[in-house]
């Protein structure tokens, strides 16, 4: 973030009119803000600001290729209920996705709310969590993505406000709240355009969240934006058209069974370990698995998913598993954001990583990303990447074993997707193309269709979601309902 040449302490704007002491241009701005959204006065004393609507979600980092934004999912219930006088929040939803997504085809409801320093998820009032600490980050933060929240904060005197700067017909401010530094700009007729923040995201490190304002309109006496979208970066993440209604008694409280539940911790890893053939080893222990393959001269590793710690853990198994061997190749899957978590962990070891040429610049620009809010161990030694890419096939070999990568093209689950396959073995390895368990698998008629295409002799299949299976389980799978 900028450094601020000065930081001026908003007071409340009444007391300063009251003894006829000029305002500040930072007093003023927002003044003029609060003017536009309503009167001063009218904005303190709001309490609960409730949106009803409808809108759209898109798919970030788990679309068909990097970068793309194609896969939806249509919001037929959005509300959210915003305490303005203290760290509240409750956001209710129920999406439908627009694509053959792994969890099927039905309506899911998500409630995500925060209260002070404790925030919640569920599927349903009566079952409802606590969530952890990075929750209660991300929320309090987007509390404030709304003008009339961050309007009334300033008002009450609860943040600093920056000096003001303009960019054409646009003015903005940097305003801090103790949820932290809100950019808050307004066009011509003072009404807010954006509110962007800094935060950190665990696959691409640090990031800004915008959030975009437009459709101002009458809410009761207040002139409120009806649309609003959010990015992550400039790929926008969600989009809502609203409703506003603002009531001056209310709050939004987390029920008391969240209250008294302990804060979650991060799970420790779990790396379990199977010898499914000598010197392949199937690493599991939580959702998401790895292979560690050995050859003569070098130690492979299939997969680096799910988070920073869980990939350093596998890596450190996978040493412990072949001191002798280094350690220097990494197969990425594909690119899908939790099975590439773990990407800068390998990339910190100097490991080489080998994926489906559409994933090679995606690879690159993970390792370029600055990660200085929270810094991981690339950003500490930071290290070129070395990307292999693979358009069909490829094979790592030392004369005596071989492991082939194959290209699963027309997968409906992602286009950049590679299946790996131990000929001598007859052990393939693969990841969302088919996952034990469940009733739905959209993706497995496309892997048993590569397996016949290609004539693998397959014994054992491995995959990268569940137990062990064969190749019967994916049949069985993808036959239609008797």
């Amino acid at each position: 973030m900028r450094r601020l040449a000065r930081v001026v302490p908003l007071v409340v704007l009444a007391a300063t009119a009251a003894s006829c002491t000029r305002l500040t241009p930072e007093q003023q701005f927002v003044q003029d803000v609060a003017q536009a959204l309503g009167g001063a006065d009218r904005v303190r004393a709001a309490r609960v600001l409730t949106l009803e609507g409808t809108g759209r979600h898109w798919n970030l980092g788990q679309d068909m290729r990097p970068g793309l934004a194609d896969q939806t999912f249509t919001v037929s219930v959005f509300t959210r209920a915003i305490d303005l006088s203290q760290h509240r929040m409750r956001t209710t939803l129920t999406r439908t996705p627009n694509f053959a997504y792994f969890q099927g085809p039905q309506a899911q409801t998500q409630i995500q709310g925060v209260d002070g320093d404790v925030a919640y998820n569920g599927n349903t009032p009566e079952k409802l969590a606590r969530a952890g600490r990075v929750a209660v980050t991300d929320r309090r933060a987007e509390r404030f993505h709304h003008p009339l929240v961050l309007v009334a904060s300033a008002l009450a005197g609860g943040a600093n406000v920056s000096p003001v700067r303009t960019t054409g017909s646009d003015r903005a401010v940097d305003i801090t709240t103790d949820a932290g530094v809100m950019t808050l700009v307004v066009g011509a007729d003072n009404r807010p355009t954006r509110i962007s923040s800094p935060a950190s995201q665990i696959n691409l490190g640090d990031v800004t969240i915008t959030t975009r304002f437009s459709g101002y309109g009458d809410a009761g006496g207040f002139t409120l934006p009806a649309t609003f979208a959010t990015q992550t970066d400039d790929f926008t993440t969600a989009e809502y058209t609203v409703t506003s209604t603002v009531a001056n008694e209310g709050t939004v409280e987390a029920p008391d069974t969240v209250k008294a539940a302990a804060e979650p911790s991060p799970a420790a890893p779990n790396v379990t370990v199977e010898e499914v053939a000598p010197g392949v080893w199937f690493l599991a222990g939580q959702s998401h698995h790895s292979v560690a393959v050995a050859f003569k001269d070098k130690l492979v590793l299939i997969e680096a998913p799910q988070s920073d710690a869980r990939s350093t853990a596998v890596i450190a198994k996978a040493k412990d598993l072949s001191p002798k061997t280094p350690l220097t190749h990494l197969v990425l899957s594909h690119h899908h954001f939790d099975h590439s978590t773990g990407l800068r962990a390998a990339l910190a070891e100097g490991m080489t990583v080998v994926t489906q040429a559409g994933n090679a610049d995606f690879v690159k620009m993970i390792a370029a990303r600055p990660f200085t809010r929270q810094p991981d161990a690339l950003a500490k030694g930071a290290k070129p990447a070395t990307v292999e890419a693979v358009a069909d096939t490829h094979t790592i070999t030392d004369g005596t074993r071989s492991l082939v990568l194959y290209h699963l093209a027309g997968n409906p689950h992602t286009e950049t997707m590679l299946m790996a396959y131990l000929p001598k073995e007859r052990v393939l390895i693969e990841v969302d193309a088919f996952s034990p368990g469940g009733t739905y698998h959209p993706y497995a008629a496309n892997l048993l269709e590569h397996i016949t295409k290609r004539k693998l002799r397959v014994d054992k299949i491995l995959p990268l979601h569940g137990a062990p299976v064969t190749v019967k389980d994916v049949e069985a799978a993808i036959k239609p309902a008797a």
